[in-house]
């Protein structure tokens, strides 16, 4: 069966009734959740920016999860990106032709899974790892971003439920693994880096 048809038989069904809703939501609304999608991952690069600067005065594993979450972010989204790439599924206004809120990308800009619920899921996760506190704002914000993919029509439910799983994934390994650089931060503590790794 073409992966076209696989989507759309999956949850092809529930895309349409949520297109459907908003081609009936108040154009307000609809256009707060596109701005939100299109530019709502800017959020978290600031968040991850916080998270670094907050670091600064706790352990240096804490500090190291922080400054690597922005090449964690990468990371996953070249994972997911990788996917993506495997799979060739194309865009549901595509394949199912329905009016959407966002102009339907073109053919060939595949659709599974979603880079954008890759990318939030990945910095929530590497946020909460480094940053509880601050994951009260991320971990939202990401499930979020990945309901706007659909809710603009880009993406099936399933595009982002797997982005948001491949991402948040992705993140905790990488973050996980990001702890073991602690030494290396000690280390800069004692040099003229130290106001990057320290408050004092």
């Amino acid at each position: 069966m073409p992966t076209a048809s696989i989507a759309t038989s999956t949850d092809g069904g529930l895309y349409t009734w949520i297109s459907e809703l908003a081609q009936r939501t108040p154009a307000v609304v609809d256009s707060a959740i596109r701005i939100w999608s299109d530019y709502g991952l800017v959020l978290f690069a600031l968040l991850m920016l916080a998270s670094w600067w907050r670091s600064r005065s706790t352990d240096p594993a804490r500090t190291a999860m922080a400054l690597c979450a922005p090449l964690v972010v990468v990371a996953a989204y070249l994972a997911n990106d990788l996917v993506k790439s495997l799979f060739h599924e194309q865009r549901p206004c595509q394949t199912l032709h329905v009016v959407t809120v966002e102009a339907c990308p073109a053919l060939g800009d595949w659709s599974f899974p979603s880079n954008h619920a890759a990318i939030a899921a990945a910095a929530a996760t590497a946020i909460r790892l480094a940053d509880r506190r601050l994951a009260a704002i991320a971990v939202p914000a990401a499930v979020l971003m990945a309901a706007s993919r659909v809710w603009i029509g880009v993406h099936y439910p399933h595009d982002v439920l797997i982005g948001l799983v491949t991402g948040a994934l992705a993140a905790w390994l990488l973050t996980t693994a990001a702890r073991r650089c602690a030494p290396a931060v000690v280390l800069l503590r004692g040099t003229a880096l130290r106001p990057l790794v320290a408050t004092r």
